[in-house]
């Protein structure tokens, strides 16, 4: 590994040890997390590798492979505002790991990723690996769920991105040929076992060539639109509703929606059409695989692809084009966006057999579309993994 031999480079010395977090998938469930829905989700065998030292003197000095300027801070004195640049990520996780626990080592650190950053959670895939690292060397042991919220605080309080449990889940509580079925709700969830009935697949991601990221999209406001269609149909239907920042779609049945989605303005209704089509989508997608259709699964992910764009509205061309290329390709079962969808990647569940021939014919229509993207967009194949060991 590259960060390894710049560790030895930079440091004189052999790294401590490296951690490492999986990148993940959503082939179902996407955009629905944060209104506390149900979703489907896999790790894959990329992700975030740290190569780390404890630091005796609580000083954290990291620095990454795919962003310039190295981060410094004191694990004890971790500046109260977010500073602007990539390190926010892992100032925001020391910050709420300390809030719970005494913190008395840093580390020195360089990170890198596997894969181009954009839809795969890279975010909380270094918050992860970097929490992982940081309780290794202050000998504290934290539970799954621990992890997952501790590392969602750290967007949500800190860097100010409004991302749900999603992301957190799939890259902590997966296992390989497993799918993950979450209620995002009350946190239960099954690993359901991929069937000797299905048919072999593979991960493809095809990255547009164009990084993001969500502090500049409308992720916060769509998810504003959500709350905002909710806690309008809870007062068209009379119910009981607490305040808007704790109001989700979840609290509000499928029937009072029918009855009332008319009286929406028509976007809100359109992200509530998304919201529910899409826990249905998630519901079925479980049995699906649980039975060994991964056609029928496929089909699933093509039009919950395709609510995120007509519903959602979320996509920029370059992602719209993937999708509509994927979607007319021999071989793919089923494909959409990758995380937020404004910008980044699209993933696909492909036969392994076909892989040379989907990779040649996606990248060409591609290429032929957007030409300037040639050199930044990439094809990659990929596995599932088990989640993050803690």
């Amino acid at each position: 590994m590259k960060c390894v031999e710049v560790y030895k480079e930079l440091y004189h010395q052999e790294p401590f040890d490296v951690a490492f977090c999986p990148y993940r998938i959503s082939p179902l469930g996407a955009h629905i997390d944060h209104q506390y829905g149900k979703i489907n989700g896999l790790a894959i065998d990329k992700g975030i590798h740290m190569a780390y030292h404890p630091k005796q003197n609580g000083v954290v000095e990291l620095q990454s492979l795919n962003f310039p300027k190295r981060a410094q801070f004191f694990v004890n004195a971790v500046p109260e505002e977010k500073q602007g640049d990539w390190a926010d990520h892992l100032r925001g996780a020391a910050k709420m790991l300390r809030e719970k626990y005494r913190l008395k080592v840093g580390l020195s650190g360089i990170i890198e990723g596997s894969l181009p950053i954009g839809g795969l959670s890279s975010s909380a895939s270094v918050i992860i690996c970097f929490l992982s690292a940081l309780c290794e060397v202050n000998g504290i042991h934290l539970k799954p769920m621990e992890m997952i919220l501790t590392a969602k605080a750290a967007e949500n309080q800190y860097v100010g991105v409004s991302c749900g449990k999603l992301d957190q889940s799939c890259e902590v509580l997966s296992k390989k040929n497993h799918l993950l079925y979450l209620d995002t709700k009350d946190d239960s969830y099954e690993l359901i076992p991929t069937s000797e009935k299905m048919k072999p697949y593979k991960v493809a991601i095809f990255f547009s060539g164009l990084e993001r990221s969500l502090k500049n999209s409308k992720y916060n406001l769509r998810q504003d639109e959500c709350k905002a269609a909710a806690y309008a149909l809870m007062g068209y239907a009379g119910m009981d509703y607490d305040t808007f920042a704790n109001t989700r779609l979840r609290d509000v049945p499928y029937e009072v929606f029918e009855a009332y989605k008319d009286r929406l303005p028509e976007l809100w209704r359109r992200r509530a059409e998304h919201y529910y089509s899409e826990f249905a989508r998630a519901e079925k997608g479980a049995e699906l695989w649980r039975k060994g259709d991964l056609e029928g699964y496929g089909q699933l992910v093509f039009e919950s692809g395709k609510s995120s764009i007509y519903n959602y509205e979320c996509g920029c061309d370059e992602l719209k084009k993937l999708y509509e290329i994927m979607a007319d390709t021999d071989g793919i079962y089923g494909g959409r966006f990758s995380g937020a969808g404004f910008k980044g990647c699209c993933m696909a569940l492909i036969d392994p057999d076909k892989t040379e021939d989907i990779e040649a014919k996606v990248t060409a229509e591609y290429l032929k579309a957007f030409p300037a993207l040639e050199g930044k967009y990439s094809f990659h194949l990929c596995e599932s993994a088990d989640g993050v060991e803690l």
